[in-house]
């Protein structure tokens, strides 16, 4: 299959060799607009018989926007998106609010990169309807290509709003023309660009399985928008038509704010009482007459485009009439200060979004980020935090964005732990630089990479532990790009939401969909089904049943088909399948009776509603980065994976039990429905996806209400009050950003109850204490314990005595010990092997003190 590079190539020859039928070509000829070819290939589209290139800053030489704006108009950044609003509305579009720019609707993809992404896969296959037919969208995206760009080339960003023009209608509704006609028309009219200073490009885009032409808009070597035209699906069986036609108009706000202010760079006239505070505030000064001849050959530094970006700082130098260190100490002093400002702006966005900085998959570019912005700060000894960048840009945005000042807290906290976790791998860096130094090996690229991406130890550190040793250490210009690279292949963290593949695939071509029972409620446990088909007098297919399928990190359930025994049962596609243990006693086509053990059904259910309240509560508890990141649930115990920048304490998990079980005191209900995705996402927001992407036009959402809502097709309780009881047994960090919550929930909390209970009973039997006197005595003999394990390593002689006492009292205090600080954590069976091995290690510390 064509890659999307490969198949956009094929079909913009495919477009430009009939522009008729792909473009909205009788719009531009009525504008008077004529249709040449540029030397680089390019077919375009102007109202000059003289132009002679595509006005593309490529083979313009140049961006042409500082000597004076061609619009009348100055819109603010803000102005970009609400005169595009009033604009739009009038002539029958729905405006809506953004999507989070962590994608977790999305399984293909960690952030919205693109306003079509807020879309993508479901409404764009037709799976799920869209908000609305015709609607626009103020879209926040991030992308992570450009990294070494920012800053330097003026125009680029991580961080980035994308207007969206978006329709998605059937082919008998669809007009070409009159899409094309609403922009055409808003930026000659609602902006003011005359058609005179327009040039617009035939092209095609190719992603995500689909394609089709593209009409790009570029004015004086700027790329204003371009508007996509998705008509066709691509996949190996071939091409064919997509059932819905979608328009696909993504227009950069902060691009259309700097073409009409004419600001030196882009990030000027996207926030520019951001960059006007971060000046007064480190005392920095622009050269804006250098600026000014900069800005428009800036693009020329673009790693993208350039194979020697050396040879084009000796260039733009020379045309300036200065020397390469004199612009670079200018440039590269500015560059600092707008990577601050964008870096800043990005994380603000992600963050308040749930996004954590991690050193796994897709988040791994926000510590990129985040660390970019700090080895500026340090290396111009600037005093200046992110989070007050941060706070500076949410009361700018708030006209548009009035949700990312409600989640400032946390930014401020995840960004507080990122500064903390810096400084400590710097401090640790320091020694493996000065080891790599005094080898005496050559500092490679690929080094440097290797030390940042393990020990987060950044190129800059490198450089000045080398220059202070008379070393050269030359930092690649595309470093970030180098630390991106190694990174695409990382994977998203694995989530136990996904059903293990089975090894053995059954054959099921003619079997119909199974009609699931289970999702009713939780109690409904007889039923009677019809037997469509027998494997191998083992696997057991039914036209209906209520036996849950292991899915989701939950256990299948078990029971009785007649009298067959119910030991498995598993979904392979739409087809739910029994494991039988014996020879069945009924045959295809036969009707049988079906019976679920209660006791398994009910505990399964009293861990995953369970589940749910503790990630509700966890996540008022530790804040709105708390996401549900993996879950299982077997008749044993239970675990949640939680999102979560750092290890919990131990007053966070008193706090979180506590908690959760108040809410299951309030008996409060859970509801459990199915509704149309479209119908829940705006009812509920993206909350909803927890557990990660769910597929179907209809998702079953279940409710606690003001505690916690999800998509979930798992066995539910219908009050809180039936959990009975949560006991967490022990939390841990399991990987970066990720914190596990093992717990134990209903009949399976209340042994553990009891079993700790009846350990507490025993330790203060044996001191006689009572038990509330306990960690006073269990103190007592650590110490004691301690003292006795100091004098071993010291070689010291005891008298014999204070040895006797010592040695009594940690032996006794062992025991007391290990059940308390290790083992009410853990299964009872593993208790007597810690005892022993502790006493062991006290016979032998007694033996060698004598």
């Amino acid at each position: 299959m064509l890659t999307d590079k490969e198949l956009k190539k094929k079909f913009k020859l495919v477009a430009s060799a009939e522009p008729d039928k792909y473009y909205a070509t009788s719009v531009l000829k009525a504008e008077g607009f004529m249709r040449k070819q540029c030397k680089c290939g390019t077919y375009f589209w102007t109202v000059h018989k003289e132009q002679e290139t595509c006005g593309d800053p490529e083979c313009l030489g140049r961006i042409d926007i500082f000597k004076g704006t061609p619009v009348k108009k100055k819109l603010s950044f803000p102005e970009v998106w609400l005169g595009f609003k009033r604009f739009f509305e009038k002539r029958g579009y729905k405006a809506i609010n953004r999507y989070p720019v962590i994608s977790r609707w999305n399984p293909t993809t960690d952030f919205t990169n693109a306003s079509i992404a807020a879309f993508q896969p479901y409404v764009i296959s037709g799976e799920s309807d869209p908000p609305a037919k015709k609607l626009v969208i103020p879209q926040f995206c991030l992308r992570f290509g450009d990294v070494d760009n920012v800053g330097v080339t003026g125009s680029h960003c991580t961080g980035f709003v994308m207007i969206g023009q978006h329709a998605f209608v059937s082919k008998e509704e669809w007009s070409q023309a009159e899409v094309f006609t609403d922009i055409y028309e808003y930026i000659t009219q609602e902006v003011g660009l005359p058609k005179e200073e327009l040039t617009l490009h035939e092209d095609s885009w190719a992603g995500g399985g689909n394609y089709g032409p593209c009409m790009e808009f570029f004015s004086r070597g700027v790329e204003l928008f371009n508007q996509v035209y998705m008509m066709f699906e691509h996949s190996d069986s071939g091409d064919k038509e997509l059932k819905i036609k979608v328009l696909d108009m993504g227009l950069g706000m902060e691009r259309v704010a700097w073409f009409t202010q004419g600001a030196i760079t882009i990030y000027d006239a996207a926030f520019p009482t951001i960059i006007d505070k971060l000046k007064k505030k480190l005392g920095v000064e622009i050269d804006k007459e250098l600026y000014r001849k900069f800005a428009p050959v800036a693009s020329r530094l673009n790693l993208d485009e350039t194979d020697d970006v050396d040879k084009e700082w000796q260039g733009i130098a020379s045309e300036l009439g200065v020397s390469v260190d004199e612009l670079k100490s200018k440039i590269m002093l500015m560059t600092a200060l707008y990577s601050i400002a964008e870096h800043s702006r990005a994380l603000l966005f992600a963050l308040a979004d749930g996004g954590l900085p991690s050193n796994v998959g897709g988040y791994y570019n926000l510590r990129v980020i985040f660390r970019r912005a700090m080895d500026f700060i340090d290396k111009h000894k600037w005093e200046v935090s992110l989070p007050e960048v941060c706070e500076w840009h949410a009361e700018y945005l708030k006209p548009i964005y009035p949700e990312l000042a409600k989640g400032l807290g946390d930014v401020k906290k995840i960004l507080e732990v990122e500064k903390h976790k810096y400084y400590q791998s710097k401090r640790k860096g320091e020694q493996a630089v000065a080891q790599l130094l005094k080898s005496k090996k050559e500092v490679t690229p690929d080094k440097m990479v290797e030390l940042y991406d393990s020990q987060g130890i950044s190129p800059e550190q490198i450089r000045i532990e080398a220059e202070k040793k008379g070393l050269h250490v030359e930092v690649p210009e595309n470093f970030y790009a180098l630390v991106a690279r190694r990174h695409e292949q990382s994977e998203k963290a694995p989530s136990d939401k996904t059903q293990t593949k089975r090894e053995i695939e059954l054959d099921l071509k003619d079997v119909p969909s199974t009609e699931a029972l289970y999702f009713e409620s939780y109690d409904y446990l007889d039923f009677e089904a019809r037997v469509l088909k027998i494997i191998d007098d083992k696997f057991v297919v039914l036209d209906r049943t209520a036996f849950y399928p292991t899915s989701g990190g939950q256990l299948h359930d078990k029971g009785i088909i007649n009298k067959a025994e119910v030991v498995d049962v598993f979904k392979q596609g739409s087809v739910i399948v029994h494991v039988i243990k014996g020879k069945p006693d009924f045959e295809a086509g036969d009707k049988v009776d079906c019976k679920i053990d209660f006791d398994t059904r009910l505990q399964l259910a009293q861990h995953h509603t369970a589940a749910h309240i503790i990630n509700g509560v966890a996540r008022k508890i530790l804040g709105n980065h708390v996401w549900q990141a993996g879950a299982s649930k077997s008749m044993e115990k239970a675990r949640l994976d939680i999102t979560h920048y750092d290890s919990l304490t131990d007053a966070e998990v008193a706090r979180i039990e506590q908690d959760a079980n108040i809410i299951i005191r309030q008996d409060m209900p859970v509801y459990k429905s199915f509704m149309l995705r479209n119908v829940a996402e705006a009812k509920y927001g993206f909350v909803l996806y927890q557990g990660g992407a769910v597929p179907g036009k209809e998702i079953r959402v279940v409710s606690i209400p003001g505690l916690d809502v999800e998509a979930c097709g798992g066995t539910h309780l219908n009050l809180t009050g039936e959990v009975k009881l949560i006991k967490i047994l022990k939390t841990s960090k399991v990987q970066d950003g990720i914190v596990r919550i093992e717990f134990t929930a209903g009949n399976a909390a209340v042994k553990t109850s009891l079993a700790e209970q009846g350990i507490l009973d025993e330790a203060a039997k044996m001191l006689g204490v009572d038990v509330d006197q306990l960690p006073g005595r269990v103190q007592e003999l650590f110490d004691a314990w301690k003292k006795a394990r100091k004098a071993l390593k010291a070689g010291k002689k005891m008298l014999s005595a204070e040895l006797m006492l010592t040695s009594t009292i940690a032996y006794k205090g062992s025991d007391i010990l290990v059940k308390l600080a290790e083992t009410l954590q853990t299964q009872p069976e593993h208790v007597n092997k810690t005892i022993e091995r502790f006493l062991k290690e006290l016979d032998d510390m007694k033996k060698k003190l004598k």
